[in-house]
């Protein structure tokens, strides 16, 4: 007798439905007509997206059906493919207005051409070549909400690969800068694979270790062990290597600021707050779950590494002249910080943990939402001398960009604030005191090339004829509001969303 697994297929629709949609936006790329593509591909995209945050609403609702295994369907798996989902869907939205224009720049706003100009009819022919896009993207969002649920060694192998290969290919299609593009997806391409290299090795050491790749049992085999050895130390250092590499973590964190410029801007939004949430969800789960016997050996090392990050990030950041730069040494300041709540290990570290990835990926997005509608003649305006006057031309766009850097900061009544407030807290419960209070120095470093932006913007004398805000789309409008929405809501009612955060910090095995 054959006896067939038991498949909970409502716990695993979520995950399902994207997956099957970028399968289905690949045989749209391959048989459909081109002229078809473009809103078969949205409709694909946006309906698996709300489809699987519904799924994910009715499961987290139906509490005595989640489960352990290889695909753990619990509350932090759920909150965070939630919160994945949300930033995917704001990052579809700035996207899908974006697409090839006469210049040959992947995902250039349409209302960068005249209305009846050449440009524009040009435009239009050619605004379905870069469909690709959508399943590229699906299959990344589908890897992502794998990574944070994976609760053994190989389907986490699994997921890390299924969310990086599409970024390495979308990293690269930014044409009109197909130099620094392309310089980008390379680097990107070489820090995922060493990523994946320490992994696969870490990975093997514990098996070697524990005789299991599940992360219940490499815990029992840590606990039943009484000594560590050098086959478990290594493993987990490499294991550590392998996921740091992807939060961009000093010291590997190198080449992270030129993914970030030289990549395509909506796909640098995605990346930069997709793959953070994404990563760190596993990292929470390896910790809590497989490691958290051993706290005592890799705690210290993360305490130094947490450290290191936020300083680096904070300090270098302030010499950057570019904001794609800027976020991106910003981005590694947040690294830091979130490892407090890593090493926190209590259900108060992983509750603020899991909202203040919540907060800052839906920031991040509309921030660099933001940095898509100031544009010069030759393309988007990154450099910050091209923002001076922004506050007099262009009231809006600089009151969200300021909004987002006073949450970034962590401004009280923002919800950067509440969420750095969680996190520091639950580090210093666990007795990491020391710690936040060098975090609180850093922030405070990092709080001046944040506030040097809303001076640029709103105290100097706009140069030439001034910054040049196209003018945005509904779908930019919306990726743009929606952070926006997020980061003042959180900041001034945080209270339901820490408590649905604490309701569900509890992993299963």
């Amino acid at each position: 007798m054959i006896e067939f697994p038991e498949i909970q297929w409502l716990q695993l629709a979520p995950v399902i439905i994207v997956l099957i949609a970028g399968s289905i936006g690949v045989l749209v790329e391959s048989f459909a007509p081109r002229t078809a593509r473009r809103p078969i591909q949205l409709w694909l995209t946006f309906g698996a997206l709300i489809a699987s945050f519904a799924f994910i609403v009715i499961v987290a609702g139906s509490f005595e059906l989640v489960v352990g295994g290889s695909m753990a369907v619990d509350g932090p798996g759920l909150f965070l493919q939630g919160t994945i989902v949300l930033v995917a869907l704001l990052s579809a939205f700035l996207m899908m207005e974006k697409n090839l224009d006469v210049a040959g720049d992947a995902f250039a706003p349409r209302a960068s051409a005249m209305p009846g100009s050449e440009d524009e009819r040009q435009f239009t022919a050619l605004r379905y070549l870069q469909t690709e896009i959508w399943p590229l993207f699906l299959i990344s969002v589908g890897g992502m909400m794998l990574f944070v649920a994976a609760n053994d060694l190989l389907l986490l192998f699994i997921a890390l690969e299924m969310l990086s290969l599409p970024l390495y290919i979308l990293a690269g299609m930014a044409r009109r800068r197909r130099l620094l593009s392309q310089e980008a997806a390379m680097k990107y391409f070489l820090l995922g694979a060493f990523s994946s290299a320490f992994f696969l090795y870490g990975a093997a050491l514990l098996y070697g270790f524990a005789g299991t790749i599940t992360f219940g049992g490499i815990q029992e085999a840590i606990t039943g062990q009484g000594s560590m050895t050098p086959l478990l130390i290594a493993g987990m250092g490499m294991l550590f290597v392998g996921l740091l590499f992807k939060v961009a973590a000093v010291p590997f964190h190198n080449w992270a600021p030129d993914v970030y410029q030289g990549s395509p801007t909506p796909i640098t939004a995605f990346m930069a707050a997709g793959v953070k949430v994404a990563a760190f969800g596993a990292i929470l789960r390896v910790t809590y779950v497989a490691i958290g016997g051993a706290a005592w050996d890799w705690r210290p090392v993360l305490w130094i590494i947490a450290g290191l990050t936020f300083f680096v990030g904070a300090i270098v950041g302030l010499a950057q002249t570019d904001l794609k730069r800027m976020l991106a040494y910003s981005s590694i300041a947040h690294a830091g910080f979130l490892l407090l709540g890593v090493t926190a290990l209590s259900t108060e570290g992983l509750a603020a943990t899991m909202f203040y990835l919540l907060t800052y990926g839906l920031s991040t997005v509309g921030a660099f939402g933001l940095l898509t509608l100031v544009r010069t003649e030759t393309g988007e305006a990154t450099s910050l001398d091209s923002w001076r006057g922004l506050g007099r031309t262009n009231p809006w766009v600089a009151a969200a960009f300021a909004l987002f850097l006073f949450s970034f900061a962590g401004i009280p009544l923002t919800a950067g604030f509440i969420g750095k407030f969680a996190v520091f807290s639950a580090a210093a419960a666990s007795g990491a005191g020391w710690l936040v209070v060098l975090a609180v120095i850093a922030s405070a470093i990092a709080a001046f090339f944040y506030l040097r932006v809303v001076v640029v913007m709103y105290f100097s004398e706009p140069t030439g004829s001034g910054p040049k805000v196209v003018v945005p789309s509904w779908s930019t409008k919306m990726a743009v509001g929606g952070g926006v929405a997020v980061t003042l809501v959180l900041g001034i009612f945080p209270q339901p969303v820490l408590d649905l955060a604490q309701q569900a910090s509890i992993f299963v095995q």
